[in-house]
């Protein structure tokens, strides 16, 4: 990985991204579960857009903060990985569930020196990434959009569809047995049921 760094990234791109580990090391990664706004601030400094109300955990691993931009109520849970090569976007109340994985760059296996690929990721307001699943390079996730527990997405999720498994594949749409619509979301389309922003 060295040979490629130095072929893709500048030194002084690398030593920046050395003294944000550093700092979120010292600063924020063993602070305990209610200091998200302490972690939002740390994440600000180093160039992360942050709305209101999000909540990002200690253990969460964040390659590039200048890649990431979180609105308003989003949720990155813990030990989750956002592999930010390229530009990621979470919209409002879009979570993140523990040990899932957002990964932006890839490299090209055809080329007999693997070049770096990032292409960015964009999961819409009230999405769902469940636990322990992956969402790949240039993959977006609909408003309403869930990546079941486990799943594994190469492709884009439209609006309101669930899919699960590996590859992904769709189960069905959001919406049966919820009761209150988002205020934002088409009528149609009701709200999920109260659930814990962190799952």
């Amino acid at each position: 990985m060295t040979r490629l760094a130095d072929q893709h990234f500048s030194l002084a791109h690398r030593l920046y991204r050395a003294l944000w580990t550093i700092c979120w090391t010292l600063f924020a990664a063993w602070t305990p579960p209610p200091l998200h706004g302490w972690r939002c601030t740390i994440l600000r400094l180093f160039g992360a857009r942050v709305g209101r109300g999000v909540r990002v955990y200690a253990s969460a691993k964040i390659w590039y903060p200048p890649f990431l931009t979180l609105e308003d109520g989003a949720v990155i849970g813990w030990q989750t990985v956002i592999y930010c090569q390229a530009p990621i976007h979470l919209g409002r109340n879009a979570i993140i569930s523990q040990y899932a994985h957002l990964i932006a760059g890839d490299h090209d296996v055809d080329a007999p020196d693997f070049p770096i690929v990032a292409r960015p990721i964009a999961i819409g307001a009230d999405a769902w990434v469940g636990s322990r699943a992956i969402v790949g390079p240039g993959v977006t996730l609909g408003t309403g959009a869930v990546l079941g527990a486990g799943g594994v997405a190469f492709s884009d999720i439209p609006d309101w569809a669930i899919h699960v498994g590996n590859p992904a594949r769709f189960l069905r749409m959001r919406g049966s047995g919820a009761k209150t619509p988002l205020p934002y979301a088409p009528h149609k389309m009701p709200a999920p049921r109260g659930h814990s922003r962190h799952r």
